[in-house]
């Protein structure tokens, strides 16, 4: 093909090739989403690039890799968010692509679905954190017994509560563990979740090929489980919330103060995670101030979590403010962010009456309405 081409410009002349330039410029200057890496050990393997579609995945490109294992493969974007995997002899691994960003994959050959790194957005890296969790709980606990975990799904259902529009929501909830769905939409516990992720696409994505799907998977479910009242495909789709993890930390008077006893007295609760030291803080807990002020006698609890490395100015601050502020100390690490999928600060998570987490609120301007549907 490449000696037609040279011979078809030698005999075309000089306004051929510049339309091949012209032409060569336009392809270069195309969009496209990138996955690269290095599988190693993969020595003449051919990798699979798979995409899907209603849940049956085709090959969408492929490589044959060399003794360095590197690779790389350009598409251009599906113009909404998608799941893709890698697929090396019967292991896989899955990355998403939200439209033309570059994820970066470095794996061995001989451990290709487990033994790996995902790079290059966030949402790659929050893909591989779950995958990994989800490994994790299987050696400790047994394949079978993962969607049991009731620990696990309570961690993984914050995360969706987090995103519950992004790409690795809608991943989670179609995930299945040998052969069995980890939201299981016959549990109605899975299924609010599924809900969440199902009104956010709706609300988020209503032009995103998965929104029919997602709706139609949770109105069908919800029928079939005998709901009080008629459900259709226009419904809003609405879901009770992820039960929230406790924290105990001290406060600037030396008290331990715990979050699940806070949350337990039948009141709403804003959890923030903050940084004294950050230059909007003020303002910040100035907006905070005006929200509790307006709730506080009906109820309404703050209980702020700060991050800060200087713990003596954290005291002088904390010892001000009318509401609980706790110290989570670097010494204390970062489980509760973990836990609660912090990713930025300042953040907020609104915890109804039931003790359940109902939002996450990354805006102070969204925060006010936000705990107001709580009265």
């Amino acid at each position: 093909m490449i000696n037609a081409l040279h011979n078809s410009l030698r005999s075309a002349g000089a306004f051929l090739a510049g339309a091949l330039v012209v032409a060569a410029s336009a392809c270069s200057s195309r969009q496209l989403w990138t996955v690269d890496g290095s599988i190693e050990g993969a020595d003449g393997q051919t990798m699979i690039l798979e995409a899907s579609t209603n849940g049956r995945w085709y090959a969408l490109d492929s490589v044959k890799l060399g003794a360095s294992g590197t690779f790389s493969m350009s598409h251009e974007p599906a113009g909404y968010p998608d799941i893709y995997r890698l697929r090396l002899g019967d292991k896989s691994l899955y990355f998403p692509i939200d439209s033309i960003e570059q994820v970066t994959v470095v794996a061995k050959a001989n451990a290709f679905d487990s033994d790996y790194t995902l790079a290059g957005t966030p949402a790659a890296e929050l893909l591989m954190k779950i995958d990994k969790k989800l490994i994790e709980s299987a050696g400790r606990i047994g394949l079978n017994n993962v969607v049991s975990d009731s620990i696990l799904k309570r961690e993984l259902g914050t995360q969706l509560l987090g995103d519950p529009s992004g790409i690795v929501s809608y991943y989670l909830i179609n995930k299945k563990i040998g052969g069995v769905s980890l939201f299981n939409p016959a549990n109605r516990r899975d299924l609010s979740i599924i809900g969440a992720v199902a009104n956010a696409f709706s609300e988020k994505r209503p032009n995103d090929p998965r929104t029919v799907y997602l709706r139609k998977l949770y109105v069908e479910s919800r029928k079939r489980m005998g709901g009080t009242k008629p459900v259709s495909e226009r419904d809003t789709v609405l879901a009770n919330a992820v039960g929230l993890f406790d924290i105990s930390l001290y406060d600037a008077k030396g008290q331990l103060q715990s979050l699940a006893e806070v949350a337990s007295h039948g009141k709403p609760v804003v959890l923030n995670f903050t940084l004294y030291s950050a230059d909007a803080s003020p303002a910040y807990n100035a907006s905070l101030n005006r929200i509790y002020e307006r709730y506080r006698d009906r109820g309404l609890e703050i209980f702020q979590v700060s991050l800060d490395t200087d713990e003596f100015a954290w005291r002088q601050a904390a010892k001000n403010l009318p509401w609980i502020a706790v110290y989570n100390s670097p010494t204390d690490g970062s489980e509760n962010l973990t836990r609660y999928n912090v990713l930025s600060l300042p953040v907020s998570f609104v915890i109804g009456a039931d003790g359940d987490i109902k939002e996450r609120v990354e805006s102070i301007d969204r925060l006010d309405a936000a705990v107001a549907r709580q009265f």
